[in-house]
């Protein structure tokens, strides 16, 4: 499959920190990763570098084969990048579905697709987003990055703080968005072996350098490199 998003060599933070240190990595057309590493290593700032929130010290960022390394957060977005940020932003004044249409772009994705995925959704679709749960706003959160009908998206600590039930919900609709869908997705998560399960590769950070990059399944396996490296369940 070809590329469709990579980093080269790159060093980002913020102002004159460096949190990333020479980081390379690619994800196919198609591709999951999941990206592991202990609190504090760089998982989310490689995502804000994705979007173009930290500087970019040096290195190239590529989306479908275009340097994206100085363009705009919005612009990224537009591109296709789908980022869902473990705050979720949900608005108090907005209902769910004007969560969702209020983003909409064309592309298979559309209310009904989201709804049909979500279908808690539906019924909360006239609620406003300060009387939904925490898992209710982590669907809104996904469902509203699918409404702009993302190239890949980009979950940071998607089951951070949910309920059981929630987690199984949403691991449902992550499989079906990698296995059916063919969505391209990086996936920052606590839960190692829950990523693991959910996606094809892994890279493990550490003080912002990559220390391992395998394929999920044989990290899975490999119980005792998996606590050395990431020393969570």
């Amino acid at each position: 499959m070809p590329e469709l998003l990579a980093f080269d060599r790159v060093s980002a933070g913020y102002g004159e920190s460096v949190v990333l240190e020479d980081v390379s990595f690619s994800v196919e057309e198609g591709g999951s990763l999941a990206l592991l590493g202990r609190n504090g290593v760089g998982k989310t700032s490689l995502l804000v570098t994705l979007m173009g929130l930290t500087r970019l010290h040096k290195g190239a960022v590529r989306f479908q084969g275009r340097d994206i390394g100085r363009m705009q957060t919005w612009k990224r977005s537009r591109a296709g990048l789908g980022w869902v940020p473990q705050e979720r932003h949900m608005f108090p004044s907005l209902s769910v579905e004007e969560h969702l249409t209020v983003v909409e772009r064309p592309g298979p994705w559309n209310l009904a697709k989201v709804y049909e995925l979500f279908p808690r959704l539906h019924e909360r679709r006239a609620n406003m987003g300060n009387q939904l749960s925490g898992g209710e706003q982590q669907m809104v959160a996904i469902a509203r990055a699918l409404m702009t009908n993302p190239r890949i998206l980009l979950l940071d600590e998607p089951m951070e703080g949910l309920a059981p039930i929630i987690v199984q919900e949403l691991v449902r609709a992550i499989r079906r968005l990698v296995a059916d869908e063919g969505m391209s997705v990086i996936v920052v998560e606590q839960h190692a072996r829950l990523a693991l399960s959910l996606t094809e590769r892994a890279i493990v950070l550490d003080r912002g350098r990559i220390v391992h990059d395998s394929d999920s399944a044989s990290l899975l396996a490999d119980g005792e490199k998996l606590d050395r490296l990431v020393a969570v369940a």
